[in-house]
């Protein structure tokens, strides 16, 4: 007889319990849960006995030396806080960088005795502190025993030792608890825990021997204090300016940052490490996959929260995330850059905003921006996915890379805009810039992401009516047009191209694209040869609400006869090269004489796009063409940035510390159309925190006013900036230059 089974019935498994997923642990994996928040803690006891309890209990431990106050030296005109840049932090609790002396005042219950009392300075932080993590960190006074934090008495004054302390310059950055702890021949007296004795230990730009180290004082100054910045933005022969409060000192801000290190999870064993930090943080800036700061949106419908162009600093941002615990709305590429320099330069890591003109965002990851043309030579825009953003904002932040070998430190790019997934969560970087410049697509991270960004070429096919498709031209140079950021010290702009890219057509350039296929980049290898007929269209200014004379130039460079059958679009666009609506499609048919230039004008009326704009009011124009002669295809490009109205900010009173002084933001109707909906924003580095003002509806021609009081908070020279906002008008900005006396 054969064995069988007792049934031959498979039973379902039970359906999952309803309700919400049950918080998953570490139980049965670890010993201890990791410590991944800097906010929670564990106090360290106050008595630790070497000898077992006597019959009336453990021996006291106050006869011998003890504790009555701390000083931890934390005023911000402090020597601690000016030797360490950390005094324009509005913290009332100690700032320090890493890798650099600090000290505190010890005042004992009698004098310190050095042959007879032993003591030690500790610092915690997390949960489980231990001191083979660097989460426990133990100072001593004496040579004969030291840690990687080394300690030394520089003073002693009765009862009062003052104690120098210098963290490892690769230590955890965060927050910290201090004890001191007392060593008795029965056991260990610490103090007990006090919010006072509290400290912050930053990442430190002027220490040799810290990873962000950067050996350019001006660049310090900019890229780590200065609190206000400048974006570009606008297009490649256009470009415009907006001014940012980064407020990286302002109140709540550091502790902001540092909850977002902890929202994310990040291990507190990890956040030494600048290169781990910064890619966390580019995962946790927008919210698409963890719920992180910010929300993208690109729609134009910002019903349920601050439209991105509202925005004039990163404050209102960083508080609202930390005090509600949900990410902010909304944000587009320049907001997530400013946010995320602002958390950059709070920990203390030099950083910078830099836009990219032209930016290439195609859906296959090559170096390949596809445009397709029907035969006739008109764009077909059903089956033309790939984007080229009119400019796109991302962020570089300075510091040596061990993961890699020598000579790929220094900027590297990371980018908090949510595009592709890198891991598996939308972050991108940090990437080596002397990489991308390079062609060195296998080191981490994301490096060929960015070089398709600055490198793509922009292809034309013409799709037959088989399917088949033939590449009819290749735009080298299109993309990646120029990359800007500030100059140090200056309100200009610095054009670092030559920093990501070798020049156009150089044997350099060849060499690094060659190098970037080999990576596995691909890119279009054929080169169609140029057409004898050239399409020019002229750089132009407009206001919104102008007409426009649009001039196309046509340039025949042929001995011989040319008809050009030309199709000439017009389309609201958004920044990111989108198309929202087409407001304008000709069909000229321009003949050309030998040698011959012709220039076509095309009016556009301002009521054609008026009803279309969008948000940064971009229109795109295109000329393509097919010449009837050749079969060749003739192509232009130009984007026409509309200029907006401005606002008139003006300031009041007597221009010094803590006197009340007034700004008022003006603003007149041009249009003839009421404006519903309105915000006006307001705030200044160091003088006025963030504040707006609504107004339901301002009719045509009819004026705006709002006056604010306002206390300077320290002395030099700063900005008030303002701006407006509603469904019809967007990105309307103005500011205010100001010098404050001490």
């Amino acid at each position: 007889m054969s064995d069988q089974p007792t049934s031959t019935r498979s039973s379902a498994p039970p359906p999952p319990p309803s309700g919400p997923r049950p918080k998953t642990t570490s139980r049965g994996r670890a010993a201890a849960p990791t410590a991944n928040s800097n906010m929670d803690s564990s106090d360290i006891p106050e008595y630790e006995y070497f000898v077992a309890p006597g019959p009336r209990g453990y021996p006291p431990l106050t006869e011998f030396l003890d504790v009555w106050d701390v000083d931890m030296k934390h005023h911000r005109e402090g020597t601690n806080r000016t030797s360490h840049n950390t005094d324009m932090y509005n913290l009332d609790s100690l700032v320090v960088r890493r890798g650099q002396e600090f000290e505190v005042n010890i005042k004992f219950n009698r004098p310190y005795k050095p042959d007879e009392d032993k003591f030690a300075v500790e610092f915690v932080i997390g949960s489980s502190p231990q001191y083979s993590k660097g989460t426990y960190m133990p100072v001593f006074p004496v040579k004969e025993r030291q840690t990687a934090w080394p300690g030394r008495i520089t003073e002693t004054s009765e009862n009062t030792v003052t104690m120098a302390v210098t963290p490892d310059p690769g230590c955890i950055v965060g927050k910290y608890h201090m004890y001191v702890a007392i060593v008795t021949p029965y056991g260990i007296r610490r103090t007990k825990r006090e919010k006072s004795r509290d400290l912050y230990i930053l990442f430190n730009p002027w220490a040799a021997d810290d990873e962000v180290f950067l050996n350019d004082e001006s660049e310090r100054q900019e890229c780590v204090m200065n609190e206000m910045g400048i974006i570009y933005h606008g297009s490649y022969d256009d470009i415009a300016e907006r001014t940012w409060n980064y407020g990286q000192f302002n109140v709540g801000i550091l502790d902001a940052c540092l909850y977002i290190l902890d929202r994310s999870q990040m291990p507190i064993t990890s956040r030494g490490d600048a290169v781990k930090v910064v890619r966390q943080a580019s995962a946790m800036l927008n919210s698409r996959d963890d719920e992180g700061v910010l929300v993208g949106n690109w729609s134009g419908d910002y019903t349920y929260g601050v439209a991105p162009t509202s925005w004039t600093g990163s404050t209102d941002i960083l508080l609202s995330y930390s005090n509600t615990r949900s990410p902010v709305c909304y944000a587009q590429c320049w907001v997530y850059a400013a946010v995320f320099n602002t958390f950059l330069r709070c920990l203390g890591i030099p950083s910078r905003v830099v836009t990219n003109f032209f930016s290439a965002h195609d859906n296959n990851g090559n170096l390949k921006t596809d445009i397709i043309l029907d035969e006739t030579g008109r764009i077909d825009r059903g089956r033309t996915k790939d984007s080229i953003w009119n400019y796109h904002c991302w962020n570089e932040c300075y510091m040596a890379r061990k993961d890699l070998p020598a000579g790929f430190g220094g900027w590297q790019v990371v980018d908090a805009t949510p595009q592709e997934t890198s891991d598996g969560m939308y972050r991108c970087g940090p990437a080596s810039v002397n990489a991308i410049k390079h062609g060195q697509m296998c080191y981490p991270y994301d490096a060929p992401f960015v070089f398709a960004e600055v490198n793509s070429d922009v292809v034309f096919y013409m799709r037959g009516k088989d399917g088949t498709m033939e590449p009819v031209k290749v735009n080298h140079s299109h993309v990646g047009r120029a990359i800007y950021t500030k100059t140090p010290g200056e309100l200009t702009r610095k054009d670092i191209t030559d920093q990501y890219k070798f020049p156009e057509d150089s044997t350099e350039e060849r060499t690094v694209l060659e190098k970037a296929v080999e990576f596995g980049c691909k890119r279009e290898q054929s080169d169609p040869p140029p057409a004898d007929v050239d399409l020019i269209l002229p750089s132009v200014e407009l206001a919104v609400g102008q007409d426009l004379e649009l001039s196309v130039e046509y340039v025949n460079r042929s001995d011989q006869r040319r008809t050009v059958e030309a199709y000439v679009s017009g389309s609201v666009v958004y920044y990111t090269g989108v198309t929202s609506s087409e407001f304008l499609f000709t069909t000229p048919l321009v003949t050309l004489e030998p040698n011959q230039t012709v220039k076509e004008l095309v009016d556009v009326e301002a009521r054609s796009y008026m009803k279309h704009l969008v948000e940064q009011a971009n229109l795109n124009f295109i000329v393509t063409g097919k010449v009837k002669e050749t079969g060749q295809i003739v192509t232009a490009m130009k984007v026409v940035t509309l200029r907006n109205p401005k606002l008139t900010v003006e300031v009041s009173g007597e221009p010094r510390v803590h006197e009340e002084m007034r700004a008022t933001v003006q603003f007149t109707n041009p249009f003839s159309f009421n404006l519903e909906g309105i915000y006006v924003r307001m705030e200044g580095p160091g003088v006025m925190l963030p504040s707006f003002r609504y107004y339901s509806l301002l009719a045509p021609n009819t004026p705006v006013v709002w006056t604010e009081k306002f206390y300077p908070q320290r002395a030099g020279t700063t900005r008030i900036i303002a701006s407006l906002d509603c469904p019809a008008l967007r990105q309307v900005y103005g500011e205010k230059s100001i010098t404050i006396k001490p």
